[in-house]
């Protein structure tokens, strides 16, 4: 299993060390979620950037935490590639990096935690997950917690 990620930091505001956390966590996800061979990006904005992505797709003029455009939608009429050994092209995830430090400090743990939190919710966006509806909401955070909880980000750390 092969999950490559392309990291983008449009700020230069995460640390290798942060970018080799979050690789590592997703990896430890896709593991966990017997994700297969898969490619996806992560990219790194501030708050302009983000409540700019946030009106252009989803009309809301305000910025956001995390953003994620998923490629396995399934849209009417599309037609399936059939018999190519391709990996699957996830998506993408788009992560405001002062929305995750206000937040890291109003839920009173580390940026770490709050980077790693927003960055996995962004990947079981991804792979599908929602919380539009109390059920789903559920399944996804205790998800998004057990994942967090076994690769270590508990929300002390």
């Amino acid at each position: 299993m092969t999950l490559e990620i392309d990291f983008q930091d449009e700020g230069e505001s995460v640390s290798e060390e942060m970018i080799n956390l979050l690789d590592n966590l997703l990896q430890h996800a896709a593991a966990q979620l017997n994700i297969g061979d898969a490619e996806m990006s992560v990219t790194f904005v501030d708050n302009v950037r983000i409540q700019e992505i946030n009106k252009t797709y989803r009309d809301k003029d305000q910025p956001t935490d995390v953003i994620s455009f998923a490629m396995e939608d399934e849209v009417e009429g599309e037609v399936e590639i059939i018999g190519a050994d391709l990996p699957r092209v996830l998506g993408d995830i788009i992560v405001s990096i002062p929305k995750a430090k206000e937040q890291a400090e109003e839920h009173g743990h580390s940026f770490k935690r709050e980077l790693g939190f927003l960055t996995l919710h962004g990947f079981l966006h991804l792979l599908g997950y929602d919380h539009m509806v109390e059920e789903d909401e559920k399944e996804m955070f205790g998800l998004q917690d057990e994942l967090l909880n076994s690769f270590g980000l508990t929300r002390s750390s």
